[in-house]
């Protein structure tokens, strides 16, 4: 028998200087039994891993780089990349928000191992940058730690957040917490730490305790020493109540990185900025809501429009163009290039994925094919020009009179503030319907004939909407 092709293994030391674990690189082992008539290879590999152990080494240079860290939490592929685009270092995934976009349900345990592996994976693999999983407790006792912790190494985590909690359990800053005695929170971090020295991995282990607010804070404190112990990478103690509090556990262990939870919008903990946390003692900082909660108000916000008859105004949402950027259309073109045929090449001379190409395809007579494809003809049509060809002198033209004058659309909301003021051309009433929805069973042309012949200005419309927001509507 005949072994070759073996990498080295390193030992590299833990944060503290006072343990040690395996690190392994992505290896792989061949071994080949030669016989008169024919040989047999068998390979092993730990690729699997490969992607997991990069973001995780990502993860622990920037536990050792100087200053504070902060890392927004999202619940699925696009706000994580959002957060990698708006030049964050690492993120963190929300057990609370993943359970309250994926089921619309609280974070009282009812989501699997299962979902949040798969959700989970969905965001490492839209992201370059590390991602700390939240694992909640585990899924059950030492040996469930140990296989959530490999499903999270392959699901390409570069940290894992193990917490203390009984099933079911509870979100951080709600009523209702309980947790398991010292000795077995203890055993489920040193379970964690055999599955990683098992799978050959460097993935970053976070030790939360919930129990400063379920039992004290000198047993949140005495927890936290013996996950240092045990081999715990970072030290999370979550609803401390004050800056004393802070203070007391980041004395703990004191070369263990520590974690603070900035949770948004009112819970127990202090909201500190960055340089006080830094000053404290903390390494890294979550922001648990903060993307899942403006998203909530922006849809509630954006429905309402909707169903007062409008559609969210443009400062309020991107544009078209900016979301197929984000998402990366214009980066899947140039990629598809790359793979275009002969066929598809000679289509996409004559075709233009635009609506304006897709309408005129047909109108193009064979005749005129050659000029048509270099130089398209477009008439651009112009006020000046419609009330020249349809003017007030003209018996084609349905608003004869009007078209030099302008109708102004304003809407007023119910806490007074303005939200639409705009002028345009009296003649695009099919136009008007479409910025305001609301507008659209009313007989505008009746009203605007009956106005044609005076002088100044007109209010032809003055009435609230479904959703009490005040609609004018003047000819001027």
């Amino acid at each position: 028998m005949k072994v070759s092709a073996l990498s080295s293994v390193n030992v590299v030391p833990h944060h503290g200087g006072h343990r040690f674990h395996w690190q392994s690189r992505s290896f792989s082992l061949f071994i080949a039994r030669t016989t008169s008539s024919k040989s047999v290879a068998v390979a092993c590999s730990a690729s699997s891993t490969t992607s997991s152990s990069s973001s995780a080494k990502d993860l622990r240079r920037i536990l050792e780089s100087p200053g504070i860290h902060q890392g927004p939490a999202c619940f699925d592929a696009l706000s994580a990349k959002l957060v990698e685009n708006a030049g964050f270092e690492f993120c963190f995934t929300s057990g609370f928000s993943i359970s309250a976009a994926t089921l619309a349900l609280p974070d009282t345990g009812f989501l699997s191992y299962g979902e949040m592996v798969n959700q989970g994976q969905l965001i490492t693999h839209a992201v370059s940058i590390p991602v700390i999983g939240d694992a909640d407790n585990g899924y059950g006792n030492a040996m469930n730690v140990k296989r959530t912790l490999k499903g999270y190494i392959a699901a390409g985590f570069a940290g894992i957040i193990l917490e203390d909690q009984i099933s079911p359990k509870a979100c951080g800053h709600t009523r209702g917490r309980k947790v398991v005695s010292r000795e077995e929170a203890v055993m489920k971090i040193k379970a964690a730490v055999d599955a990683r020295r098992e799978s050959g991995s460097d993935i970053v282990i976070v030790a939360r305790t919930d129990s400063r607010q379920a039992v004290s804070l000198e047993e949140a404190l005495s927890r936290s020493r013996a996950f240092a112990d045990a081999g715990a990478d970072v030290l999370f103690i979550d609803a401390l109540a004050s800056k004393e509090e802070m203070r007391a556990f980041c004395q703990v262990s004191p070369l263990i990185p520590k974690m603070a939870n900035m949770l948004e919008g009112g819970g127990k903990t202090p909201i500190l900025n960055p340089l006080e946390l830094e000053e404290i003692g903390f390494k890294i900082v979550a922001y648990p809501l903060s993307l899942i909660g403006v998203s909530i108000r922006a849809m509630q916000d954006s429905l309402t429009a909707i169903k007062g008859g409008r559609i969210p105004p443009p400062g309020s949402m991107p544009t078209f163009e900016e979301i197929k950027d984000i998402l990366g259309f214009n980066a899947y073109y140039e990629e598809e290039k790359r793979y275009a045929t002969s066929t598809n090449q000679q289509l996409s001379k004559g075709e233009s994925s635009s609506l304006y190409s897709i309408q005129r395809r047909d109108q193009v007579d064979t005749e005129q094919t050659s000029q048509s494809l270099k130089d398209p003809i477009v008439e651009v049509i112009t006020p000046d020009d419609m009330y020249n060809k349809y003017g007030a002198d003209s018996s084609r033209n349905p608003f004869s009179g009007i078209w030099s004058r302008t109708l102004r659309v304003k809407i007023t909301g119910r806490d007074g503030f303005e939200k639409l003021d705009l002028r345009i051309p009296a003649g695009f009433l099919d136009g008007i319907t479409n910025i305001v929805p609301a507008l659209g069973g009313v007989n505008l042309k009746e009203l605007l004939d009956d106005a044609a012949e005076e002088v100044g200005g007109k209010l032809l419309l003055d009435f609230n909407d479904r959703m009490g927001d005040r609609i004018q509507v003047f000819l001027e």
